[in-house]
C-alpha cells in the first residue's frame, strides 16, 4: 500500500534588495497557481530540512545563493487539499543574506516589488496571506 501524506511542507523566501522591495517570480504554465505570482521557493523533500530546501529551490530557480544560517520564519499559510491531493503549509523565511543576481533557471517571470505594487498583483492565495503578515 502506497502512503499518501496529508499535507505537504513548502518553503518560500522572502528575499529583498537594497531598496527593500521583494523579489517575487510568476508561476510557471502547467504548475499549480500558474500565472500568479508568488514567493520563490517549492516543496521540502523527503529526509530534508526546511532552511536546506529552501536554498536548494532558490539556487534552481533563480541561481541565487541563501545563507541558510541567518533565515528567520516570517510566517506560514495553509491551503487546504483538494480532489485527493494533500494541504499545503507555507513557510515564509526572510533572508536577509544572499549572493547573485536573479535570473530565470526555468523560464518565469520574476521582479523586484514595493509592499504596495506586489498587494496589486495577482497573487496565489497563501503567498497572498503571507504577504499581508510581512506589512503587519
Amino acid at each position: 500500500m502506497t502512503e499518501k501524506p496529508t499535507w505537504l511542507a513548502v518553503v518560500a523566501a522572502a528575499i529583498r534588495d537594497g531598496e527593500g522591495r521583494l523579489l517575487l517570480q510568476q508561476a510557471l504554465p502547467g504548475k499549480p497557481h500558474a500565472g500568479l505570482w508568488e514567493f520563490p521557493g517549492g516543496k521540502v523533500e523527503k529526509q530534508e530540512e526546511p532552511r536546506v530546501a529552501l536554498r536548494r529551490e532558490v539556487a534552481e530557480e533563480l541561481a541565487l545563493t541563501l545563507d541558510e544560517r541567518q533565515m528567520k520564519p516570517a510566517g506560514f499559510a495553509e491551503h487546504p487539499g483538494d480532489r485527493g491531493s494533500p494541504a499545503i503549509v507555507l513557510i515564509l523565511y526572510e533572508c536577509p543574506v544572499w549572493r547573485g543576481q536573479p535570473r530565470s533557471c526555468e523560464g518565469q517571470s520574476w521582479g523586484w516589488f514595493t509592499q504596495s505594487e506586489a498587494a496589486a498583483l495577482p497573487m496565489a492565495p497563501a503567498d497572498r496571506s503571507l504577504l499581508e503578515g510581512l506589512a503587519s
